[in-house]
């Protein structure tokens, strides 16, 4: 049988092949590791790295104009009952709040960071439900700032009770609707199956008009067809930025640099500049006690009650819990077991860490 020169090339190589990666099994294999590495020190990168010098201002900057022209658009479509999605390369958070800023002061705005690697859905409900039931008193002209007789508080209701309460027929025309706008809806603290079906079934409501961003490529697989076409009801917007991902890259470690007590204190400041002046006095007065008691496991949930209806920061403890709910949700405040059995409160964070945090939302 006659073999052609294909096939004396084809087995050549295939026997170089063989011998070659016999040779590299029997050589000597490399000593070196990942921890050899000389990585920087991680504030010293983000400083370099926000000290690059941006390129093509002009062009995005009429980029950016060119967006603002179709803000009329978007209002009509949201007040037609459409969420706005929008997509591209770079950040929108700066975009986004823009158009909330400029387009929707008629209405109320409410702001869901998705690039948190933590959200509380259930005070996310009771927020804007909180909200909700404000506008309507307040548009009723009823002063009293209590709920209706028989009528349930909202931190005490169900999941589904809060949604069947957003989505009640509006009453009157002019009774509005709450645009809530959630930057990066496919991020960390959101990508679970279970938030996104909540998150789809609030879009739905009567109440409530959702502007959203995504940046990950497999974002649109969190929806079958009904959330996209029925609930959400996206229109789709491909509005590219090229902006730096500064706020949302914050909350991800730099894979090329070491962490740092400075870079924990100021990340964790963040976000507790989202919450609330008075969800801040609370956590104040925790770091504050475990400065002072260094060698205590925490403070008492008791003696920080106590402290907060002193200084007036708390009325209740059902007020202490949604403030240590959100806490722990952002992974800020932990708990854990006193030699005595109580529980007790503390913040993760060196001594060292705590005082730059104090300084950075003083």
């Amino acid at each position: 049988m006659e073999i052609n020169e294909g096939d004396d090339d084809e087995f050549g190589f295939s026997r170089n092949y063989f011998l070659a990666k016999e040779l590299g099994g029997s050589a000597k294999k490399s000593t070196r590791k990942l921890s050899d590495i000389d990585l920087v020190d991680e504030q010293e990168l983000r400083t370099a790295v926000a000290n690059i010098e941006p390129k093509h201002e002009k062009e995005i900057e009429e980029l950016m104009s060119s967006y603002k022209t179709m803000y009329p658009r978007w209002v009509f479509e949201i007040r037609c009952g459409f969420g706005l999605l929008m997509y591209g390369f770079g950040s929108k958070k700066a975009l986004i709040e823009d158009f909330a800023s400029t387009a929707l002061t008629e209405y109320s705005v409410f702001v869901i960071n998705g690039y948190l690697h933590s959200i509380n859905m259930k005070q996310v409900l009771i927020a804007l439900a909180e909200l909700v039931w404000d506008q309507l008193r307040t548009k009723r002209k009823n002063p009293s700032g209590n709920l209706s007789r028989g009528q349930q508080p909202f931190n005490s209701r169900s999941m589904d009770d809060l949604l069947a309460f957003l989505d009640e027929p509006l009453a009157e025309e002019n009774d509005g609707f709450i645009c809530i706008v959630v930057h990066n809806i496919d991020g960390p603290g959101l990508r679970d199956s279970e938030t996104q079906q909540i998150l789809a079934r609030l879009a739905s409501c009567s109440r409530i008009r959702i502007v959203a961003s995504i940046d990950h490529v497999n974002a649109p697989l969190l929806w079958d067809k009904k959330m996209v076409h029925t609930q959400f009801n996206w229109c789709w917007y491909h509005v590219p930025t090229f902006a730096a991902y500064k706020v949302e890259g914050m909350f991800f470690p730099l894979i090329l640099a070491n962490g740092n007590t400075g870079q924990s204190a100021k990340t964790a400041a963040l976000v507790l500049l989202s919450l609330t002046p008075n969800a801040q006095s609370v956590f104040r007065v925790l770091a504050e006690y475990q400065l002072s008691h260094p060698d205590e496991e925490g403070m008492p949930v008791e003696n920080l009650y106590t402290t907060c209806r002193e200084r007036f920061l708390a009325s209740s403890q059902v007020t202490l819990n949604s403030h240590l709910t959100e806490f722990k949700d952002h992974e800020l405040v932990k708990t854990r077991r006193h030699s005595d059995g109580q529980d007790c409160l503390y913040i993760p964070l060196t001594a060292e860490a705590l005082e730059k945090l104090l300084l950075e939302i003083s």
